[in-house]
């Protein structure tokens, strides 16, 4: 038994504790406890899976081989749909006793609207979280037929938009480094960024001759920068993105189970991976937190996301979308919200982490909307923990700015909400 399953009841208690102004993470926030829950709406991050290519081919910046996987790259591993299927149980507890779903039976068709991108790990985590949120019900997942242009809502700029300014999206996120520009961004995380290199063992000639740093060098020698695309969002280059990326990498090693003599070829500890994931909200910060590329990159989906929650009476009340941490990110640019899962750092999705919105409807009939984040933690997607009272997981209501002061999560009414989102999606 880890330290970490032997502390759960601490965790649970903790958990209850870290929403967004104080509020328990599974209490409703002041004003919304007697108002009834008409709809949910979100975007929920794939589950576990390996990393998306080969990490060996190309730059590998490690010096030893990579562990292997139970499924081919980028695919959903069947411990990730274990770990989505939880969520589904807990989730459908939850809002069976809101009075969203029946206690038995299936909703009406129609009710439920699911959709994902085009990608085998978004489509088979959709199909996870219904099998066990509506078990017995048949509610298909809807996605493109294939990736690329037709994967509009959820990758708008892959295709790489005429109209889309890439140099405007690059000058908007250079705005957003520190003094001394993206060199000082690097050397503010210089202890992660020499911990990852030695885990990883780096670095060959190879990997130095490749980034310009001579015939010899560490991973904290290579240049950090942030290359400029004529159509599609800036990139970030360099210890930052090759950290968010490994980081990652270990971060779904530890998700799937693997002996710790694996993950990180036994060179790193669970804390020290928590310690390391600062690098991916770090890579969101520049390629999706400027305001032109957030407008550009979520646009779609949060229209789709405010359409289904003024929908009439006829709308779904489910709509359920399924997809990656980039669509997260850029929502969470856009509309100004901030979270932080336990274990991990503020604004990182792990995944099967959903951010989305409720429905709310007073006793006079008028409809408010609250933000919300739900996720597990590292360790209760790596020991596969069912989400019980004792342990929660992470389901914390956020403020929306525009509508709430900061550290206030109380209800928006669905009038004003509709305003900030019209204002965010017109760029104004």
């Amino acid at each position: 038994m880890t330290m970490h399953t032997a502390i759960r009841a601490m965790i649970g208690v903790a958990l209850t504790t870290l929403a967004a102004g104080g509020c328990a993470a599974t209490d409703s926030p002041a004003g919304a406890s007697d108002m009834a829950l008409e709809r949910v709406v979100f975007v929920m991050r794939h589950g576990i899976r390996p990393p998306t290519k080969d990490p060996a081919k190309g730059t590998n910046y490690a010096s030893d081989p990579w562990p292997a996987w139970p499924v081919d790259y980028g695919l959903l591993t069947p411990r990730g749909a274990a770990g989505i299927r939880l969520l589904g149980t807990a989730d459908r507890a939850e809002y069976v006793k809101r009075g969203l779903i029946p206690a038995n039976g299936c909703l009406a068709a129609g009710a439920v609207d699911a959709e994902a991108s085009a990608k085998q790990r978004a489509i088979k985590t959709g199909e996870a979280y219904l099998e066990t949120l509506l078990p017995g019900c048949v509610v298909a997942v809807a996605h493109p037929a294939k990736e690329g242009p037709e994967d509009a809502i959820f990758h708008p700029l892959d295709s790489g938009p005429a109209d889309f300014d890439g140099a405007r999206g690059h000058a908007e996120a250079l705005a957003l480094a520190p003094a001394g520009g993206m060199p000082a961004e690097a050397a503010a995380y210089n202890t992660e960024i020499t911990m990852l290199g030695t885990v990883l063992g780096c670095c060959s000639a190879t990997v130095c001759a490749a980034n310009g740093a001579g015939e010899a060098c560490t991973l904290a020698d290579l240049p950090t920068t942030l290359a400029a695309h004529p159509h599609d969002r800036p990139d970030l280059e360099g210890p930052l993105a090759i950290g968010s990326t490994i980081s990652q990498t270990l971060l779904l090693e530890y998700l799937e189970g693997m002996p710790m003599s694996d993950v990180g070829w036994g060179r790193v500890t669970r804390d020290q991976i928590e310690q390391l994931l600062v690098f991916h909200p770090v890579k969101f910060r520049y390629e999706n937190g400027s305001p032109y590329v957030a407008q550009r990159a979520a646009g779609p989906l949060v229209s789709r996301m405010l359409g289904a929650l003024t929908a009439g009476a006829d709308g779904a009340r489910m709509t359920l979308l399924f997809g990656h941490d980039t669509n997260l990110a850029d929502i969470g640019s856009l509309l100004g919200l901030d979270w932080q899962v336990p274990s991990y750092p503020k604004d990182d999705i792990p995944p099967g982490g959903a951010l989305g919105f409720e429905l709310l409807r007073d006793g006079k009939g008028q409809r408010f909307v609250r933000a919300f984040f739900r996720a597990q933690t590292m360790d209760q997607l790596r020991e596969q923990q069912a989400l019980d009272p004792d342990a929660p997981g992470y389901r914390a209501y956020l403020p929306i700015p525009g509508c709430n002061a900061a550290g206030d999560t109380a209800p928006c009414p669905i009038d004003r909400f509709t305003t900030v989102v019209k204002a965010k999606l017109a760029g104004s």
